[in-house]
């Protein structure tokens, strides 16, 4: 009797085998990314903040906290009546801050010092008035002929602060390097903001050394960044021939960009005539400083770094021209922290395929 062959089995089994496993594990990375393509479209909605922001009211109003309606800027009877100071919580070259109450909410308080320096203080309320977005400290009210600018409070304080913030227990579980790289993000929109502001091309002189930076920047208890003092914000219009200088004085130092030092040696003594105007590019050479600090040194940061390489090296470049611009620093960031969440959401996945 002929024997039947009994090689089927084992010749097709084996190859079923892995192909059923293939199949199953492509599956499971299709929808895999099918979930994280849903969890950054609302991930990246909170951590970039959308353009349109419900919060804000229309020119000259104003609204906060749980409140529905918007309300008309405070006016200075208003202001004079109805706020009450509570403590000096600040003192810089132009203004005095109170922490303040009004309608029983905290709210900040701020009123020009030297009188000497009250076209600063106006330009500060000017920038405020017109630049009011997700991206700005909140206006509620101001009196011109009092000086005075009462803002949104914002309990967390300035980013000077941050990583006291992020050792408090309550707040240890942001303390992540994605948490972290969001905060730069926010800050390199607000750079991007004032680059295309509707005002026009504007840079943030008030900007020297990081720790003033980041004196000029809240951060807010939902751990976003908003800029909050807009008193040095010159305009470029490079159709007009107009570059701008921060301020009358030397400015030294590597935080500083290049062209914003004294161009001409030490055997030349410093003359604000002679030396050359420059752009908003003096942003970009500080932001890799900027964005080290806030990336700090947590489990993943150093990961972080390695990925921005490359943007920031073209930061600081010593031509400005060759610099990238603000929008172009966004992006790459925001290109960044999708690759490194899809990658902790599915390690291994390049070396499964």
């Amino acid at each position: 009797m002929e024997k039947k062959p009994h090689f089927v089995r084992r010749e097709f089994l084996p190859r079923e085998v892995p192909s059923i496993s293939l199949a199953l594990l492509l599956a499971a990375v299709l929808l895999l990314n099918a979930l994280l393509y849903l969890y950054l479209n609302k991930f990246s909605s909170s951590l970039g903040r959308v353009e349109t922001d419900s919060g804000l009211c229309p020119f000259g109003h104003f609204k906060f906290g749980a409140v529905k309606n918007c309300s008309p800027w405070l006016s200075c009877e208003a202001i004079n009546r109805e706020v009450r100071k509570l403590k000096c919580v600040g003192e810089g070259a132009v203004k005095k801050v109170f922490l303040s109450e009004w309608k029983e909410k905290k709210v900040v308080l701020s009123q020009l010092t030297n009188s000497e320096l009250k076209e600063d203080f106006l330009h500060g309320l000017k920038m405020l008035k017109a630049l009011q977005s997700k991206h700005v400290v909140r206006l509620l009210g101001y009196c011109e002929q009092q000086f005075t600018i009462l803002t949104e409070y914002h309990p967390l304080g300035s980013l000077r602060g941050l990583n006291e913030t992020l050792h408090i227990p309550k707040y240890k579980g942001m303390n992540t390097w994605h948490r972290r790289l969001m905060l730069a993000i926010d800050y390199v929109s607000v750079i991007r903001y004032l680059h295309s502001s509707p005002l026009g091309t504007l840079v943030m002189c008030d900007s020297n050394d990081l720790d003033k930076v980041l004196s000029q920047y809240l951060l807010t208890s939902d751990f976003h960044v908003l800029v909050n003092d807009l008193d040095a914000l010159p305009l470029v219009n490079r159709s007009a021939g107009r570059l701008v200088k921060c301020g009358h004085r030397e400015l030294r130092g590597e935080f500083v960009a290049p062209e914003q030092r004294w161009p001409y040696g030490e055997d030349v003594p410093f003359e604000d005539d002679l030396m050359p105007p420059y752009d908003e590019k003096t942003d970009i050479w500080k932001i890799p400083d900027v964005s080290n600090f806030f990336l700090g040194h947590v489990e993943g940061s150093d990961i972080v770094r390695l990925h921005l390489f490359d943007i920031h090296a073209a930061c600081k470049k010593k031509d400005p021209a060759e610099r990238p611009s603000a929008q172009e620093v966004l992006d790459t960031y925001r290109k960044v922290l999708t690759l490194l969440i899809r990658e902790a959401a599915i390690p291994g996945t390049r070396e499964m395929l």
